[in-house]
């Protein structure tokens, strides 16, 4: 048997994205693929919860190793430890978590027999497949678990996600398999100025795209008001000259 180092409340680590497609290393992706991700906090515990209760039941079972029902989810939401963990997601132009990533610290002591490391958990929604979201939250828990000093990225993972077990040793990952369950285990390069430079850059822009799309949708909301004002006055005009 595989042991297990983390606690199952602790154990995000399924993929719900079986099409991702595995990229190669994060320094060969072109500047043109570049994908706003977000950092979560606390006040997106809502929106978490309803990104992952839109999975379907598949996608589901890959996530969690098991048919999660909404109260599960609620409750695996409700153990994130924002302080401690840090969560990434991918919003659409209309601001719905399409794709979300979850890393998740383990508590010291650590196990002796492993450096310090982090567990990754990835899900996409299954109108958002087909857009390499998976390998870019991928990425970014890599880089963001680089500068902070982790040594190793671990994922725990159902032997039949094969889409998430390939990102992984794509990335270089040592894949074990025992049955119907594996683990990989991905050593992490030391942080850089380049890499700390990257996650400043990165952090930033992806903000500033968020804003953008707030006030794109709240213009948007904007003109829908007005053009529903328009088209009562309207009615209203035609109904007066009855």
């Amino acid at each position: 048997m595989i042991t297990d180092p983390f606690p199952p409340a602790a154990r995000p680590s399924m993929s719900a994205d079986p099409s991702a497609q595995p990229g190669s290393r994060r320094a060969h992706r072109s500047a043109l693929q570049w994908v706003p991700i977000r950092s979560l906090a606390e006040r997106h515990r809502e929106r978490i919860v309803a990104h992952l209760v839109a999975l379907p039941p598949r996608d589901r079972y890959l996530r969690f190793g098991h048919a999660a029902s909404d109260e599960q989810i609620a409750q695996y939401v409700d153990s994130i430890e924002f302080a401690r963990d840090e969560v990434f997601g991918i919003f659409n132009r209309r601001l719905e978590l399409v794709a979300m990533a979850h890393l998740a610290y383990e508590r010291a002591p650590q196990l002796d027999s492993h450096p310090a490391m982090v567990e990754f958990g990835v899900s996409v929604l299954p109108q958002a497949r087909g857009r390499g979201y998976g390998a870019r939250l991928f990425d970014h828990a890599v880089m963001h678990a680089r500068n902070r000093g982790t040594e190793t990225l671990f994922i725990h993972a159902l032997s039949e996600n094969t889409a998430m077990l390939k990102i992984a040793r794509n990335a270089g990952a040592k894949v074990v398999r025992d049955g119907s369950e594996s683990e990989a285990w991905l050593k992490l390069p030391p942080d850089t100025l380049g890499s700390q430079v990257e996650e400043m850059v990165e952090t930033y822009a992806a903000e500033v795209n968020h804003r953008l799309k707030r006030h794109a949708l709240q213009l948007e909301h904007w003109f829908d008001a007005v053009n529903e004002v328009r088209a009562r006055f309207a009615k209203g005009l035609v109904v007066a000259s009855e």
